[in-house]
């Protein structure tokens, strides 16, 4: 009973983190402001050739979309408002890089099934979250980066014994967010698995403390952050089984502005701000700073 109790109150503040807010609530783990890079605007940016730049600049602000439930990625403090992670860092020095102040971005949070449509209805400038590029998503959208390599694994109870990889799976109930790369996976390569999907990892998660899945899987990024929030009752098994390259959508046709985020992609990896931001966020986990990998500089279409 009092396992039981602490496996609740624990799933409650997983939730009052990403949630309600209430007073008194836990604060969120994450990275403090005075820890995080100072990104230099770019004075005088100028990219005419960018509808979506152009845009942005008649606004006064960039308006880009996030997760708000992913440690050390992409969290909301639902006391403040603020946004903190490695994603949300990536936005910010994107931002400076194209002209706008990053203090200045308006973060919107968009679940994963609805990215892509984010982008191709204009609600979104650019979206920062945990996402993965492929073939299928290219047709859709378009792709910065990647700017990070993550790669699918396994969440579980601290005390399971029976579940160490994908291959313990069968007739397990494994949880991952609704239209995402890993919830495919899962479909396709472990068929015998009992999926259940979710808008939102919290709730994976939630429903992983409270025994109503066996396990959550999703990018080991993100897996990292949970297990690191609450370690004496999460852990995260096995190896990744798959490669996530992490990029930046935008829109399909504004291959001017996919190409500006590559160039300053690339420029601050070189200057040292993405290792100041992982370190700064991600590297919180314990996991340290890994090589960026390289930018897929792919024609336009």
């Amino acid at each position: 009973m009092k396992h039981t109790l602490r496996v609740l109150a624990l799933a409650a503040l997983l939730l009052a983190a990403t949630a309600c807010g209430k007073s008194g609530s836990p604060p969120v783990k994450g990275p403090q402001p005075e820890d995080l890079p100072v990104y230099q605007v770019q004075a005088g940016f100028q990219l005419p050739s960018s509808p979506t730049w152009e845009k942005a600049k008649r606004r006064g602000h960039l308006v880009v979309g996030a997760k708000e439930d992913q440690p050390y990625m992409g969290e909301k403090d639902p006391a403040s408002g603020r946004y903190s992670g490695f994603d949300i860092e990536i936005a910010k020095m994107m931002s400076a890089s194209l002209g706008f102040d990053p203090k200045t971005i308006e973060f919107k949070t968009i679940a994963s099934a609805n990215r892509e449509t984010a982008l191709q209805n204009g609600q979104i400038d650019y979206y920062v979250g945990t996402y993965t590029i492929n073939a299928n998503r290219k047709k859709q959208v378009g792709f910065a980066g990647p700017y990070f390599m993550a790669g699918q694994s396994l969440l579980v109870r601290k005390g399971e014994t029976d579940i160490k990889g994908p291959e313990d799976l069968d007739g397990k109930k494994v949880c991952s967010a609704a239209g995402s790369t890993p919830y495919q996976r899962l479909q396709k390569e472990f068929p015998r698995a009992v999926l259940v999907a979710y808008d939102t990892y919290s709730v994976c998660v939630d429903n992983l403390l409270t025994y109503q899945v066996d396990a959550v899987s999703t990018d080991d990024s993100i897996l990292l952050g949970y297990a690191a929030k609450v370690p004496e009752e999460l852990k995260v098994v096995g190896k990744p089984f798959s490669e996530e390259p992490y990029g930046i959508g935008v829109p399909r046709s504004d291959n001017a502005l996919r190409f500006a985020l590559d160039d300053a992609l690339a420029a601050n990896e070189k200057n040292g701000n993405w290792k100041k931001a992982y370190e700064a966020t991600l590297g919180l986990s314990g996991q340290p700073a890994p090589t960026p990998p390289a930018i897929d500089r792919y024609p336009a279409s």
